[in-house]
């Protein structure tokens, strides 16, 4: 066993802190949207769509126009003010480390009970009404994204979780800050929407093209738990790849666990091949000199094959590789293989070919994968021992019969949007803590549903109601506002 003293400790301790601290700049959608697009061409955009939302509006109650500015999403000028219902409390502090959780006001407290009523009998409509008082009641504002998210308005649901990331930014402490030692700990039921809700708008920036926002949101989630419990340890080399962060992602490899184990693990041994591939290109291109000290980065990516061969017929599977040259190596014995032999290892090589498929649609890195599964192919027919000495590492570091990681759905990291057919949607279920549940049945509802005035209702809750099939506006009604409100619902 090696010893380690209070120093070595609280070095650990300072480079983990450091190489996750989140820089509040890259968090903005719009900053980063403005270095891809240029200042010019975002402020066009925002003044045609402050044109949009002005006029659909009009009638109709507008938001506060001076909302407060915060860092993990930017305020439409038509949300409505922040009510304070949300609070957050500092528990303790220890080892320097400010420890906090999320608390709520009585009214909040009445709003989640007529919450659980709704959700009880699933009534959606319900849910919608409770959102007309308190429209930053959380709970009821995942429900509403991810029955958006299912039913395809995409737009409207990023919107309902930067809602929920607003007012959940809104009730922070005065002394908690992302750029700093806090802890959010998702133990505390009432932290996990922010979690959840966090990783949704992570997976929105991702889609939208912000991947050094993905990035930094990915770093804030793991930063704030160390447990790991949303499974951002899975995808952060994903968005550092994506973001073009190559050296930064090294160093993490590094230095964010003192035993230097991240390499064994699927999405770490072929990311990290695939870093050191771009980061040698750079270093040719720009004519500086490879660092010696470095592994290569076909040596890495020969390395990831034999720790993870199955992860290979997999891709080619997915990406899809369709040459036919790929078919003489997945058919080698060692490639053929379709598990590795452990829960927990088949379980992480699903979510990592899930999540990072796209990355090796590039010609180069098929090129790369392609030559560096051919080495190992001739290694293994020169020393066939090889491929047992791996094997043992693989049964050494993942031994568990059991999946330790089965709380995280290969799903949830999946780029793919998720749809319900109409005639299920009656049928939708959401439970915060417990994920989305739509296998059990409930009775239709009846077609004799009477027309509901849209007098004196809120746009939002109207938007909501008449999308759901079984809602009636009158004739001609229903249609108007479904042409007309989408917008008011914007992201961010």
């Amino acid at each position: 066993m090696v010893n380690i003293d209070s120093d070595d400790i609280a070095l650990m301790k300072h480079s983990k802190s450091s190489i996750l601290q989140v820089d509040p700049k890259f968090l903005s959608a719009e900053n980063e949207l403005r270095r891809i697009f240029g200042s010019k061409v975002v402020k066009s955009f925002e003044r045609s769509h402050l044109s949009v939302n002005s006029r659909l509006m009009r009638g109709g109650r507008r938001g506060n126009q001076n909302l407060k500015r915060t860092i993990l999403v930017s305020p439409s000028q038509h949300w409505p003010r922040w009510d304070g219902s949300l609070t957050m409390e500092l528990l303790e502090t220890r080892d320097g480390v400010n420890y906090f959780a999320y608390t709520h006001s009585s009214s909040y407290a009445q709003a989640q009970r007529a919450f659980e009523a709704a959700k009880a009998i699933h009534d959606l409509n319900g849910i919608a009404s409770i959102l007309l008082n308190h429209p930053y009641h959380i709970d009821s504002l995942i429900t509403l994204a991810n029955y958006f998210k299912f039913i395809g308005e995409h737009q409207m649901s990023a919107d309902a979780t930067a809602k929920c990331l607003y007012a959940m930014e809104c009730a922070w402490h005065p002394l908690f800050t992302p750029s700093q030692n806090c802890q959010l700990k998702y133990v505390h039921d009432m932290n996990k929407p922010f979690f959840s809700s966090l990783f949704t708008h992570m997976k929105n920036m991702d889609r939208r093209g912000c991947h050094r926002s993905a990035l930094e949101i990915c770093k804030l989630l793991l930063s704030l738990d160390s447990d790991d419990p949303m499974g951002a340890l899975l995808c952060i080399d994903y968005y550092s790849l994506r973001a073009e962060e190559y050296s930064w992602l090294e160093r993490f490899a590094e230095e964010y666990r003192p035993d230097n184990s991240l390499w064994l693990f699927p999405n770490f041994s072929y990311s990290l091949a695939i870093c050191r591939f771009y980061l040698e290109r750079d270093e040719l291109l720009n004519n500086r000199e490879m660092d010696r000290g470095k592994s290569t980065s076909f040596d890495l990516m020969k390395q990831a094959l034999m720790l993870h061969p199955s992860v290979l017929k997999k891709l080619v599977a997915k990406v899809p590789l369709k040459d036919r040259t790929w078919t003489t190596i997945v058919k080698h014995s060692f490639f053929a293989r379709e598990q590795a032999g452990s829960p927990s290892l088949d379980h992480l090589i699903a979510i990592y070919v899930e999540k990072s498929y796209i990355i090796w649609r590039l010609p180069d890195l098929q090129k790369f994968l392609y030559e560096s599964a051919r080495m190992v192919i001739q290694v293994l027919e020169e020393q066939g021992s090889d491929a047992k000495d791996w094997a043992c590492v693989r049964k050494e570091v993942f031994s568990s019969d059991k999946n330790e990681y089965s709380h995280l759905l290969v799903s949830d990291f999946s780029d793919s949007m998720p749809t319900m057919p109409p005639d299920n949607l009656q049928d939708f279920v959401v439970d915060q803590r417990g994920g989305i549940d739509n296998h059990e049945q409930f009775p239709n509802v009846p077609e004799n549903h009477v027309a509901h005035d849209l007098e004196n209702r809120n746009a939002l809750a109207v938007l909501f109601e008449s999308i759901l099939p079984w809602r009636n506006y009158g004739t001609g009604e229903g249609e108007h506002v479904q042409r007309d409100l989408p917008e008011e619902a914007n992201e961010e």
